[in-house]
């Protein structure tokens, strides 16, 4: 009855709780702003992906989203071009049936693994932060 909160019974620790703590470290002691934090946790999970994909799943804008993300990520070795434009390794044969050309091919980014290593210490951190119980 005196207590400052009660949790629910059944609740397990929600990492969002944490989540204006982490995002204030984020902002002070990683080389990232948040956004492209939250952009680097979203690609995680993906071998490679291309600028119109990740718009659509992020509801963002295409070119908004590669000049103030993707590019400045590239720019500091966190995401490279997986497949570039005039890389791609097929024949004619594989061209006839895909609406992609060499010409029109779009360029696929993965994350680099010095990405994927500031992505695996963001859980860790996140992890290691005090649980309310």
């Amino acid at each position: 009855m005196f207590r400052d909160f009660a949790l629910r019974k059944g609740t397990e620790f929600n990492y969002l709780q944490q989540l204006k703590a982490i995002k204030h470290k984020v902002n002070k002691e990683y080389p990232v702003t948040f956004g492209e934090m939250e952009f680097m946790l979203w690609a995680t999970d993906f071998e490679f992906w291309t600028l119109r994909f990740a718009s659509k799943q992020l509801n963002m804008y295409k070119n908004k989203m590669a000049e103030r993300v993707v590019y400045p990520l590239a720019n500091k070795g966190y995401v490279y071009k997986f497949y570039d434009r005039l890389t791609t390794a097929g024949k004619y044969e594989d061209f006839l049936f895909r609406d992609e050309t060499k010409f029109n091919y779009e360029v696929r980014y993965a994350l680099t693994q010095k990405g994927r290593n500031l992505v695996s210490r963001f859980y860790r951190e996140l992890e290691a932060m005090p649980v309310v119980s």
